[in-house]
């Protein structure tokens, strides 16, 4: 059995590394902050504790074999249910995604302290920092460039065919999934564009275009960002 230090050794870094990760899910404003995940660094890493030292005088009886890692695989598939209560669906958005699997990540964390293994833990923490905050910025860049959208606008009956949103959207003909010319009333029709893996920037151009448009009078967007973990 280890001593008492040790057990505390391992507790509290589990807790500090846990708050870590914790940290940067609580910037964000998210449910699961600081104390979930210390709690579940903390729970995972007792467990280990439990499940590799807790049942050494039952070992030591005749005709007993245990596996000391039950206790622990039981934490990998059982903090599922944790991860599940951080996932949301909003809309045709999924949200969450990302702080379920720092849960996940946590608890795994705290079973490499729990066992004794401090190197694997720290470097687990960093690499999970450098995930959650560092690839973020890139994460989003790359979004920005993926965003669908539709594009909605009330012209002159005839006044812009479907070669001429083509131009004026100046993009690839493959980004545009959906040309929808309403019937015309009182002499105007409206005309509904959607458009897939469009930046920013494309869909700023393609509004500035079809307002200069000569017979165009309402112009209206709608975007659909990709569904995210967060």
């Amino acid at each position: 059995m280890i001593s008492d230090i040790e057990i505390t050794t391992r507790l509290v870094l589990a807790a500090v590394l846990g708050s870590l990760i914790g940290f940067e899910r609580e910037r964000l404003l998210w449910a699961a902050g600081i104390r979930t995940h210390m709690l579940v660094s903390v729970g995972a890493c007792l467990l280990m504790i439990v499940s590799a030292y807790g049942f050494q005088q039952a070992l030591e009886m005749q005709h007993v074999i245990l596996d000391p890692s039950r206790i622990a695989a039981q934490v990998v598939s059982g903090i599922g249910f944790l991860g599940a209560g951080a996932i949301l669906l909003k809309g045709e958005v999924v949200r969450g995604l990302t702080t379920a699997a720092s849960i996940w990540a946590v608890a795994a964390i705290g079973l490499a302290a729990g066992g004794g293994l401090y190197f694997a833990a720290a470097v687990s923490t960093i690499i999970i920092l450098v995930i959650l905050a560092g690839i973020k910025p890139l994460e989003e860049i790359y979004r920005a460039r993926a965003q669908s959208c539709v594009i909605e606008f009330v012209a002159e009956k005839d006044a812009v065919s479907p070669d001429d949103i083509k131009k004026l959207l100046n993009i690839r003909g493959s980004r545009i999934r959906q040309i929808v010319v309403g019937d015309a009333h009182d002499g105007v029709q409206k005309t509904k564009i959607r458009l897939v893996r469009v930046s920013e920037s494309d869909i700023s151009r393609g509004i500035a275009n079809l307002e200069r448009r000569s017979g165009v009078t309402e112009v209206s967007v709608t975007r659909r960002h990709r569904s995210g973990t967060e």
